[in-house]
């Protein structure tokens, strides 16, 4: 096995003249199916395409991006595994001075907007070559969207990067069948129709289409037409056009084709590609990754390798849909599960690795106890349910968690290792549905600590964030702390506790911090709702407005988030006038 090239040398000694693809990414170059990049890239090499990787090229000078020549085919262009702007800014908007995606967490390797600015250096030095980008920064600015950084609207990113077409989603089968359409010769404009795509086209526009559109506008959850019109992307600035749009493209993206118009173009949205089948997910994670960085990073440290080199990846997707997530504009809501034996030949291969000592660190995905299940149904594009648990588990879902068990026994069984864990995040309220499993995951998965996610304890908070009553939450926590008695382990739980989301007043605030309180619980992180991308949370953030009602939502900002956040971070001497500031906001509530 060896490292795609990064370097005219590493092409010489596999025989290459020319590549068909270069990948361009944001991150360091670590070869290993947790990160993006490296994932198309061994899928397009299984197809017989010569491909090759610029990492975090310097996109002030010409040198890195002319260092493997002019790709045959196109180049793939993606910011890597986070939003540039995400990776770079915290919630109030300061400057990280850390970046787990690169050589010994070094910041400022990528651009701001990394994908706009790789886009613009490429077609500076390669006038006509076909540009394709991806990841999740493309991913999850596919339309008009609310950018938080700068507090504005903005157009689709195709049109702000003058890239040709955009893979949104886990994009191995869009990739794949473009680069076979450019490999007969089809030109980059004509491929319009591939599924997880964007690209731009023109619709039809007769009279009948645009009563139909009209249709659609008023009432966006329930058309039967197969084709939706956006609000022009210059229009959104407009709050409650932001909110209408929003809500058509919610409601409609599985299953319709969708234009917006942008600065006198098109983008065309279609449908999402198909999720991968067991036999195409096992095909995938058994590629010939070296599960390593390039060696050009001679033994530097990169911290997002560290956390995830002893984990294995089991699924894909997740049905739970809070409104704060981008998993179900990404990955979409449907599980797409490995086979057990893919994944006991993983871990097969990992106990034999030089840097193993015995702890597999995970085995999940978004949602750890989500392996193997499936909707009765198929997960049906037509569905209109944002989550398959909230607000209570559909009755189409199979909730055994049979299989999760079965694999967690297998995994201890294999020799040479000693541990494994359930670090992914366990969803509390369809882990109630299986008393077994809360039992084998305090007995045999947690090291000590686990760690949920309830996000808020108040009903109006939790509703507008689409995350299940605290009851279930207290009703897990019973159970696994009798069953780690019952086992004798010392287990304890923390929760992960979001401030600021839309929806959550002062009051909520004190509440949530009374209840902290009585509990002794004392978080050493909070997170502070930061508005991404196209997610509902956001279209609430920005219009003030509540996504299924459209009646006036409470939104925090500057002040009240310190104030929440101190409110929470009780125990900390120095958020003491913090706390008094916000309970003079609120007199009527007792903060002991």
């Amino acid at each position: 096995m060896k490292f795609l090239p990064m370097s005219k040398a590493e092409m010489k000694s596999l025989g290459w003249n020319q590549l068909d693809f270069i990948l361009i990414t944001g991150d360091a170059y670590i070869d290993h199916p947790s990160f993006g990049t490296a994932i198309i890239a061994r899928v397009l090499e299984k197809a017989g395409f010569r491909v090759g990787i610029i990492a975090q090229p310097d996109w002030k000078n010409d040198n890195d991006w002319l260092e493997l020549g002019t790709p045959r085919l196109g180049f793939g262009i993606s910011a890597g595994n986070l939003d540039s702007m995400v990776n770079h800014y915290t919630a109030q908007r300061k400057i990280r001075h850390n970046d787990a995606y690169s050589p010994n967490d070094e910041a400022g390797l990528r651009p701001d907007r990394a994908t706009i600015i790789y886009c613009n250096k490429v077609r500076q030095l390669f006038k006509n070559i076909p540009i394709i980008i991806g990841g999740i920064e493309a991913s999850m600015r596919r339309i008009a969207h609310y950018d938080f950084w700068q507090d504005k609207v903005r157009n689709p990113i195709l049109a702000d990067a003058k890239a040709d077409i955009l893979v949104y989603g886990m994009g191995e089968k869009p990739i794949l069948d473009i680069a076979e359409r450019l490999n007969s010769g089809n030109d980059i404009r004509d491929i319009k129709d591939i599924k997880g795509t964007v690209v731009f086209d023109n619709p039809d526009l007769s009279s009948t289409f645009l009563q139909k559109v009209h249709e659609t506008m008023e009432n966006p959850s329930e058309t039967l037409w197969k084709k939706v019109l956006l609000p022009d992307a210059d229009a959104c600035s407009d709050k409650q056009t932001f909110l209408k749009m929003s809500q058509l493209f919610h409601h409609n993206f599985y299953e319709k084709t969708i234009y917006q118009k942008v600065a006198g173009r098109y983008i065309r949205h279609n449908v999402p590609s198909e999720p991968m089948d067991e036999k195409e997910l096992d095909a995938l994670y058994s590629l010939p990754f070296m599960r390593l960085p390039h060696p050009k990073y001679k033994g530097k440290s990169i911290p997002a390798l560290v956390q995830i080199k002893d984990s294995i990846t089991s699924h894909r997707g997740c049905m739970g849909g809070c409104n704060f997530c981008t998993i179900v504009y990404h990955q979409g809501k449907a599980i797409q599960s490995r086979s057990e034996k893919s994944i006991v030949n993983e871990l097969e291969t990992l106990s034999k690795t030089e840097t193993f000592k015995g702890t597999v660190s995970d085995i999940g995905g978004p949602t750890a106890n989500m392996y193997g299940m499936n909707c009765k149904l198929g997960y049906p594009a037509s569905c209109k349910r944002n989550s398959c648990l909230y607000p209570e588990i559909c009755k189409q879902l199979d909730t055994s968690h049979k299989r999760i068990i079965d694999l967690l026994n297998k995994a201890l069984n294999i020799k040479g290792i000693n541990h494994v864990f359930v670090s992914s995040g366990i969803r509390f309220d369809l882990a109630l549905k299986d008393d077994n499993y809360i039992r084998h995951i305090a007995a045999h998965h947690t090291g000590g600590l686990l760690k949920l996610a309830p996000e808020h304890t108040e009903q109006d908070v939790l509703k507008a964030m689409g995350k299940p009553d605290i009851r279930l939450y207290l009703d897990f926590c019973e159970l696994f702390y009798n069953e780690s008695k019952k086992a004798g382990k010392k287990n304890s739980v923390v929760p992960y506790i979001i401030v600021g989301h839309p929806g959550s007043t002062m009051a909520d605030a004190v509440r949530l911090g009374n209840w902290l309180k009585e509990r002794n619980i004392r978080l050493e992180q909070v997170q502070e709702f930061t508005p991404t991308p196209m997610t509902i949370s956001t279209c609430m953030y920005y219009t003030g407005l509540d996504f299924n009602t459209g009646e006036t939502i409470y939104v925090p900002k500057g002040r009240d988030m310190r104030l929440q956040k101190a409110l929470v971070m009780w125990y900390v001497p120095e958020n003491r006038a913090l706390i008094k500031e916000a309970i003079r906001q609120n007199t009527t509530l007792r903060y002991d």
